[in-house]
């Protein structure tokens, strides 16, 4: 997931940005939470820190102070979801190279439907926020099982239970999930079965190296 964001992305995308600012903050608390009993190397850390723009030290800065923008309803619950159906996929291919695959997930209408719609809003995606957490090289979403899909598909069920606002909306729902190895060939950049060819980088890096991502 971050390897992809970190070196696959255009330098100034914003999922690549989005990457660097997570891992920044976790940085920047991880540093202050084990500052009081390793002071020293708490010290050493934090006057290296790039970006940074004050020398005061990490004891001077103050305690761990996270910004209320990291707690957005709804986010934590779709992440959960979301590892809750990647691990019924990874289950499902017994160890296998999960990025020669595709994943579908069926889900009914509902709110779960709607949390896995806030991490990827086009049906079929292969750089979502949905697709990178399921480790596939592709994900479908839908809300039924498509008509084409084979009698002897391995479908895996499973339910995940929402929580939110402190047990006020709580609601079981359960999904399907389908993993089929995907027809298309490894991309030579990013190494996902993305591309049309062996020899062809995938339609998302030939973005990138043409420089139209976004910016």
């Amino acid at each position: 997931l971050l390897s992809c964001r970190l070196y696959c992305e255009e330098a100034k995308d914003p999922k690549r940005r989005s990457c660097l600012t997570v891992l920044a903050e976790a940085l920047d608390i991880v540093v202050r939470s084990f500052a009081p009993i390793l002071p020293h190397l708490a010290e050493e850390v934090f006057q290296y820190i790039p970006y940074k723009k004050d020398s005061e030290g990490v004891f001077r800065t103050g305690w761990i102070n996270a910004s209320s923008a990291w707690k957005k309803p709804g986010i934590e619950e779709a992440i959960e979801g979301a590892c809750a159906m990647r691990d019924s996929f990874l289950g499902s291919i017994s160890g296998k190279n999960a990025l020669e695959y595709e994943v579908i997930i069926v889900i009914e209408p509902g709110l779960l439907f709607e949390l896995m719609e806030a991490l990827q809003a086009e049906e079929t995606s292969s750089v979502s926020q949905l697709n990178e957490i399921m480790m596939a090289s592709q994900t479908t979403l839908l809300s039924e099982l498509p008509k084409e899909t084979p009698s002897d598909a391995n479908i895996i069920k499973g339910t995940f239970l929402i929580n939110l606002e402190g047990g006020d909306i709580c609601e079981q729902s359960s999904y399907k999930v389908i993993a089929q190895p995907i027809a298309k060939a490894k991309c030579p950049r990013c190494r996902r079965y993305t591309s049309e060819s062996s020899s062809t980088p995938c339609p998302r890096c030939l973005n990138v190296l043409a420089g139209k991502g976004s910016m």
